[in-house]
């Protein structure tokens, strides 16, 4: 017998509640983030507003190096297992009032709805938000809702909404270890239960260990090619966390729904929270500890390619016989484990002072008479903006900066003291993206030579890795398309907002503003047009950006005059700090949450 759907105010009210909560997730996540610290120890509330709401800023650099290393780190982002226990939380609860199946489906449907924006809107929640809804509207209409192809709409959506959120490694790491939970994790169940033996209590650890299981080693691979590390640990990290992660999460959303209520009493459900995060931080610490807990790595397309068919084949042993469990599985699990050490074996390690750079790492680097930036988020590939002039030893300082692959390379307009380093390590340094506004015929050819296929971009367009955004805001594409053969290169460089988080890079290339149209609004640093040349624009440009420091890159002793007298004196009266390669030698700008710090090799 169907159940009958839920009366026209029951819907109407859970969406005029939906709407409301959705216009204010502002406010709704500013009472969680609160309450989410009350009565709790200062490193249990920021790991309390990690596990729900994704905010990371709060927690203390050592542990959140302890959940990097013992691979933990995804329970201190948004993601869809939030969703699923948020669902997992909200039917029984419902239940126990008496609503009906039906309308406890339109609830966590409305919940999803507001949970979503409330916890930052991520990539990876976008996704567990579109396939949860997908299911439960499939529920609804009283058809039997097919994963996968709720997965393969939620991919499509979410490449709707943004196209350039194929490229970010939250996004892939989600489906991928949603994909690992539906093909490996039922087959894995299934013998787990065989091995454990039956009974409800059984059945639910074993469905707990495959899952973990799963998602452990359908991302693991993906981590290795995109981050170039694996952690040796995370297998065992996330079993023995695994018995407090539900509850912990649980008693979070159970503290952020109250505090949208005055005077809710949110203290007993904080304590008991506390003790079960000081539990996980305590696992995170102990596996992440040994050295040998994480190793460097350098996976590329072969390796990545020959884990995952690994794991297929794992998967295959698992759905057949007996035989094929005991004697495949083990096998491929094996040979997967010896491939990715020896890939790490022959890996290089990265630099200790890389390694700990907090957040986002900055470097302009001393090329000498031209430009090069290197923006290195601690968990996404870097990008390049520009590579200074042929032969200034942009691979080397790539190298002493732990960059061996860059996710993105963006030359702004072609010439030498721009374009001239990046085409001179096409052959040494695998590039994932070329971009360029303009480039002449024979630097396209030699691109393409070196097997990599550029892209032009132009305003509008968006570079990212990971919460790293550049955004284009100069040339426009008409202009590009048009006849340019005249048009002094300068005007057509490239021009980029550089944003991760709260931090913003103006990045000018050679545009100076009284040629150049562009109004980004307020930043942190601005890096001073065509090496500090004369700029008429300039005041009015540091009236509307206000930034903190200018950095200029400019070779010492350079015949051209930079920086002009004129130039350093708008920067003076405006108030704004300056550091130039020529006299600092390259410069580094370490970012963590909201914090700026400085330093160069002077």
């Amino acid at each position: 017998m169907r159940t009958p759907a839920p009366p026209l105010p029951v819907l109407v009210g859970i969406v005029a509640l939906a709407i409301v909560a959705l216009t204010q997730s502002g406010e709704i996540r500013a009472r969680a983030s609160e309450a989410l610290g009350a009565g709790m120890p200062a490193r249990e509330a920021a790991l309390a507003r990690g596990f729900v709401l994704g905010e990371d800023e709060g927690i203390d650099p050592a542990t959140a190096e302890s959940f990097r290393r013992s691979g933990l780190s995804h329970l201190l982002a948004v993601s869809g297992e939030n969703v699923t226990l948020l669902g997992l939380l909200a039917i029984p609860v419902l239940a126990l009032f008496g609503v009906p199946l039906r309308e406890r489906l339109v609830w966590v449907l409305a919940l999803i709805a507001v949970y979503v924006p409330v916890a930052g809107a991520a990539p990876s929640v976008q996704r567990a938000g579109v396939m949860g809804a997908i299911g439960l509207i499939a529920t609804l209409a009283g058809r039997r809702a097919s994963i996968l192809f709720a997965i393969g709409v939620a991919c499509a959506v979410t490449l709707a909404v943004d196209p350039g959120v194929a490229s970010d490694p939250g996004w892939q790491l989600s489906f991928a270890a949603v994909l690992g939970i539906v093909l490996i994790g039922r087959p894995l169940a299934a013998a787990l239960v065989v091995r454990l033996g039956p009974g409800a209590a059984r059945r639910a650890l074993a469905d707990g260990l495959a899952v973990t299981i799963a998602a452990t080693l359908a991302t693991a691979p993906l981590i290795a090619f995109r981050f170039g590390v694996v952690s040796t640990t995370t297998l065992l990290a996330n079993l023995l966390a695994l018995p407090a992660v539900a509850p912990a999460m649980w008693l979070g959303m159970a503290s952020a729904a109250l505090a949208q209520l005055p005077g809710a009493p949110l203290e007993p459900l904080n304590l008991l929270d506390g003790l079960l995060l000081s539990y996980v931080a305590q696992v995170a610490a102990w596996c992440g500890r040994p050295r040998w807990a994480q190793l460097d790595v350098a996976m590329g397309a072969r390796g990545l390619i020959a884990s995952y068919l690994l794991l297929a084949l794992g998967t295959v042993g698992l759905a057949r016989s007996a035989w094929v469990r005991r004697v495949v599985v083990p096998a491929a699990l094996v040979a997967a484990l010896c491939s990715l050490l020896a890939v790490a074996a022959r890996g290089e390690s990265v630099p200790e002072g890389l390694r700990s750079t907090p957040g986002l790492r900055v470097e302009i680097l001393d090329v000498g008479q031209g430009d090069a930036i290197l923006l290195a988020p601690r968990d996404a590939p870097a990008v390049l903006v520009d590579g200074g002039p042929p032969g200034d030893g942009l691979d080397r300082l790539l190298g002493e900066a732990g960059i061996n692959k860059l996710g993105a390379a963006l030359i702004t307009h072609d010439q030498s003291d721009h374009a001239g380093g990046i085409m001179g390590i096409l052959n040494q340094v695998p590039i994932e993206r070329l971009l360029y506004g303009r480039l002449r015929r024979g630097t396209l050819d030699t691109a393409k030579a070196a097997g990599v296929d550029p892209q032009r971009i132009a305003r509008g367009r968006e570079v990212r890795s990971g919460e790293l955004r550049l955004e284009i805001l100069w040339p426009p594409a008409e202009l590009l398309s048009g006849d340019v053969h005249d048009v002094d290169p300068n005007q057509l460089a490239v021009v980029a907002l550089a944003r991760w988080r709260g931090f913003s890079m103006l990045l000018t290339a050679d545009a100076e503003a009284e040629t150049v149209p562009v109004a980004p609004g307020p930043v942190d640093v601005l890096k001073v047009a065509h090496h500090g040349s004369d700029d008429a624009g300039l005041g009015t440009l540091l009236e509307q950006t206000r930034p903190r420091l200018a950095v200029v890159s400019v070779g010492s002793d350079n015949p051209y005059g930079h920086p002009t007298a004129g130039t350093l004196a708008t920067l003076e009266r405006h108030g704004v700090a300056i550091d130039r390669t020529d006299r600092d030698g390259t410069i580094v700008i370490d970012v963590e949450r909201g914090a700026m710090e400085v330093h160069t090799e002077s």
